[in-house]
């Protein structure tokens, strides 16, 4: 079984033992085997979690979040509200990142070029984003850390290596400056044209596929508190405790 996302980020701070050189699995296939378990030190945490998790029969609240790489107001509900949310939540909540924002396209031959609001970095932090998310099931741990760091471009090489030492950097930079890289940005920018209603500002979130001013003031005032009430099922314990509040915006020019 896959690691639950709060007892990852637990397991991932407790147990020293993880990082040892027998330990080769990236952190969210710990649990994947008993082997890894013993070799990794957490097979306590594993049965544990295995034992405890409950099994959830509703539809997971689905979160959309439309953003860009460089705006700081993304980067703020990215890391203090989405993620932390996401961890403790993951169970009842599937998230949806689309990094492309206020960014602009024109085509050029077969290929597209992008123009973003903070500039050409943007543009490459989006793009090195886009792949990840293409290439790795643990792409959302990587932009957080990408993300809370002081440079979010030249983190994301350490990033990758933290949270998926499977990945090769040469394997993202293909994508990022090949076609691949191009088609992704370019499906990131028909989802975010095709926003109903269009987007304003970043961060735009979208709740089951719907934006409407009073469901982005209640997600960028507590998303954690906005996910508990709206999902339909048996209630996770986590439900009920309170989430700091963030609502910073980059309006569109």
């Amino acid at each position: 079984m896959k690691l639950p996302a709060l007892l990852l980020l637990t397991v991932w701070l407790n147990c020293p033992a993880a990082l040892s050189s027998s330990c080769s699995r990236a952190p969210a296939d710990w649990c994947s085997s008993l082997d890894s378990a013993v070799r990794c030190g957490v097979l306590k945490h594993c049965l544990e979690s295995n034992l405890t998790r409950p099994h959830q029969t509703a539809d997971p609240v689905q979160v959309g979040l439309y953003y860009e790489s460089l705006c700081p107001g993304c980067r703020l509900f990215l890391t203090g509200a989405v993620f932390p949310t996401w961890l403790l939540l993951s169970d009842i909540m599937s998230v949806t990142l689309v990094p492309y924002g206020n960014a602009g396209e024109k085509p050029d031959g077969q290929k597209y070029i992008f123009e973003c609001q903070h500039g050409e970095q943007e543009c490459l932090g989006n793009m090195i984003e886009t792949c990840l998310i293409n290439k790795t099931n643990y792409a959302f741990p990587i932009i957080f850390c990408m993300e809370s760091s002081s440079d979010v471009i030249k983190s994301a090489k350490s990033c990758v290596e933290i949270y998926d030492p499977e990945l090769s950097w040469d394997n993202v930079m293909s994508c990022v400056n090949g076609n691949l890289g191009n088609q992704l940005m370019h499906l990131n920018a028909m989802k975010t044209k095709a926003l109903n209603p269009p987007h304003k500002y970043v961060p735009w979130v979208t709740i089951n596929g719907e934006h409407t001013e009073d469901l982005q003031d209640k997600a960028m005032s507590s998303l954690f508190e906005l996910v508990c009430n709206l999902y339909k099922g048996p209630k996770p314990p986590a439900c009920g405790e309170g989430q700091r509040h963030y609502k910073s915006y980059c309006h569109k020019g």
